[in-house]
């Protein structure tokens, strides 16, 4: 394991690659990746592992924001490559919502749609770089009851606290479901910032909203 706490080769490379802003080598490593025996999930946690890295670093003032920006860009234009669509779930009126919160770093929210889309579930996107006023009131007026929250930052998550009281004080039956690098260092964080579960991974997403819709039906 380097500095970085990245554990492979592949991930070692992915992240110098994307801080040298290497667009051809980040492909290059994404596509010998997504030749293995489960490319879904081994692209997703290796993708995933190195800007959780990037994301870190940034909070400790070791990169430019514009390094974590376009590591994100880079890593979400290549895996559009290597991914599903992500068309409409099937359904016309959804229970499940999901959006970034505060940040633009859409990327696991993106893995994380087309897997449950894949697996039948009817989501709506709500982008990225959303407030917590604009996600209550849009929760309101869809009749949401499962809300999917991804972040990369630290203070990012820590903004889903206000989230939850704001649901609450709405009087919305919502359940959070947080996501993203500073939950998998911190699994203490769930329960501190409220949320209802947090998942490590767009396998557990799945799990988890199959879950908790039969308990809404």
């Amino acid at each position: 394991m380097n500095a970085d706490g990245i554990t492979t080769i592949a991930g070692q490379t992915l992240l110098g690659a994307l801080l040298d802003l290497n667009r051809q080598a980040a492909r290059q490593v994404l596509v010998s990746t997504g030749q293995s025996p489960e490319p879904g999930e081994t692209l997703e946690k290796l993708v995933m592992s190195v800007l959780g890295c990037i994301g870190s670093r940034w909070d400790a003032g070791e990169l430019a924001l514009s390094q974590v920006y376009m590591s994100g860009r880079i890593c979400a234009e290549l895996m559009e490559e290597l991914l599903p669509p992500c068309g409409a779930g099937p359904g016309s009126k959804p229970l499940v919502a999901m959006g970034t919160l505060e940040d633009q770093h859409v990327l696991g929210k993106r893995i994380v749609l087309s897997a449950l889309r894949a697996s039948g579930i009817s989501v709506r996107d709500y982008g990225g770089g959303l407030r917590v006023e604009e996600l209550v009131e849009r929760a309101r007026a869809d009749g949401i009851r499962i809300l999917l929250v991804s972040v990369l930052m630290l203070r990012s998550a820590l903004k889903i606290k206000d989230l939850v009281e704001a649901l609450r004080r709405a009087g919305l039956p919502v359940q959070v479901v947080a996501g993203g690098a500073p939950f998998r260092f911190d699994p203490r964080l769930k329960d501190e910032m409220g949320a209802a579960i947090a998942g490590d991974s767009a396998c557990d997403a799945v799990t988890i909203v199959r879950r908790l819709l039969a308990g809404n039906q």
